[in-house]
């Protein structure tokens, strides 16, 4: 196994998107956050700021940096990045307070004209944010990449690797973002507590299946790491055993978080007044 080295920060494979991404996400987030800093608005605190950055940088360090190459090579390792990217990562920036953020941090006229005011973009919003399309989108993606053909030309191919990563970080933000802000999210509409605690436990069943179809299958389901190479000497079964767990345990623990969260948040909002506007969520 090789020791950590500072040229493993280095990137791996240098994506100028996942850079700009990073970096515009990050400035953003940090200008909104000042500005509702100084105004004395409703945002974001010292620990939301270390929730988002901490986060981004996870989402940065999995897809630019030699951990990268090790995904390409160790299926748990894999497992591992796409729990981060799927997960961990939206998980913690959602938890940052990115709404209150970057609402005030983006430009005026991108965050009205291009985002909120454009029909195709909204339609296409109202559809993959309905909750049961969400849950459908974030299993069904999941389930896709592992399928061992896919898997195998996804990871064969630079392009596809690249999409496999960027659909399981751009869906893992926006299920996360429908579960856990309690914003509205369409049309002046706030999904329900007691929905966003369905969604969340409907997730549970397919990830705690395909983690323990992986972990306990008695061959190798995925024989494109034994021709690009392991990183590592390891069995191709314990190697899989390992994933498999990856995807079954850590997964669901995720959601039992997003549960507390929003039973906590739940409870908060039964004990005191609405606020002006409509922005708690109501108990249905």
């Amino acid at each position: 196994m090789p020791h950590f080295t500072l040229d493993m920060l280095l990137p791996w494979e240098f994506s100028p998107l996942v850079l700009a991404a990073c970096l515009g996400a990050l400035f953003f987030y940090l200008r909104g956050w000042r500005r509702n800093r100084r105004d004395g608005h409703p945002g974001p605190g010292t620990w939301g700021l270390l929730g988002f950055l901490a986060g981004l940088l996870l989402i940065y360090g999995v897809m630019q940096t030699r951990f990268d190459y090790l995904a390409q090579h160790m299926l748990w390792i894999h497992r591992l990045q796409h729990l981060v990217l799927h997960h961990l990562g939206p998980f913690l920036i959602i938890m940052g307070g990115a709404h209150p953020a970057f609402a005030s941090g983006l430009p005026v006229r991108l965050r009205d004209s291009v985002l909120f005011r454009n029909p195709p973009v909204r339609a296409l919003y109202r559809l993959i944010q309905h909750p049961l399309v969400a849950c459908i989108l974030f299993v069904g993606l999941i389930a896709f990449w592992l399928i061992p053909e896919v898997h195998f030309t996804a990871m064969l191919s630079a392009r596809r690797y690249q999409v496999m990563n960027w659909s399981m970080l751009i869906d893992g933000l926006l299920f996360w973002w429908l579960a856990l802000e309690i914003r509205p999210v369409a049309r002046g509409r706030t999904l329900g507590y007691g929905t966003r605690m369905l969604m969340l436990l409907a997730v549970v069943p397919p990830q705690i299946y395909i983690g323990a179809h992986i972990a306990l299958a008695d061959h190798s389901l995925y024989s494109v790491y034994n021709v690009c190479g392991r990183a590592w000497p390891i069995d191709p079964l314990v190697d899989q055993e390992i994933a498999g767990i990856i995807t079954w345990i850590p997964a669901a623990m995720m959601s039992g978080l997003g549960l507390l969260v929003v039973l906590a948040r739940w409870m908060h909002a039964s004990v005191l007044p609405a606020p002006a506007g409509g922005d708690a969520a109501p108990a249905g």
